[in-house]
């Protein structure tokens, strides 16, 4: 209702700070099989190579999504992304990864590379979108929380040079 009357809530982008590495790491572990401790991300957060996004929407304290990507050179790295149960197939996605890929450009990045899940269509779809295609696969590289292993595909794409 809220919305259809003031329109959707606001989201807010920022780069991620250690002291969001617990909320963040929360999202992680609902997002995965096989969460990330506050610690690890508190090390990737600290790392000047890591580029890390974290989206609020309206007032809500507790992240929307995050985005952290390791910069080498020219080239990232997508470690992961995330989005709040809650808050998919609204475009959230879209926007955290067009503004994460816009960090990454600015830093220098002209190529992007990532790994999903094969059987993650909502985030093949994402990928598409933004032009990322498949250069190879991992057989049996994720633990699922079934206990059964899924193929990773491994995903690049170019960025468009400033």
């Amino acid at each position: 209702m809220w919305s259809r009357l003031f329109g959707a809530p606001r989201r807010r982008i920022a780069p991620a700070r250690p002291a969001d590495a617990a909320a963040i790491a929360a999202l992680h572990a609902r997002s995965f099989a096989r969460g990330w401790s506050t610690d690890e991300i508190e090390a990737m957060l600290a790392d000047a190579a890591i580029v890390a996004d974290l989206m609020h929407i309206g007032r809500e304290s507790a992240p929307a999504g995050f985005a952290l990507s390791r910069l080498v050179l020219d080239e990232a790295e997508i470690l992961s992304i995330a989005i709040a149960a809650g808050r998919r197939g609204a475009g959230a996605a879209t926007a955290l990864l067009a503004h994460h890929l816009g960090r990454l450009a600015g830093r220098g990045a002209t190529r992007i590379v990532l790994e999903v899940d094969e059987a993650n269509r909502p985030a093949r779809a994402l990928y598409a979108r933004f032009g990322f295609e498949q250069v190879g696969s991992r057989a049996a590289y994720y633990h699922r929380a079934d206990g059964s292993r899924g193929t990773a595909l491994l995903l690049a794409a170019r960025l468009a040079s400033s």
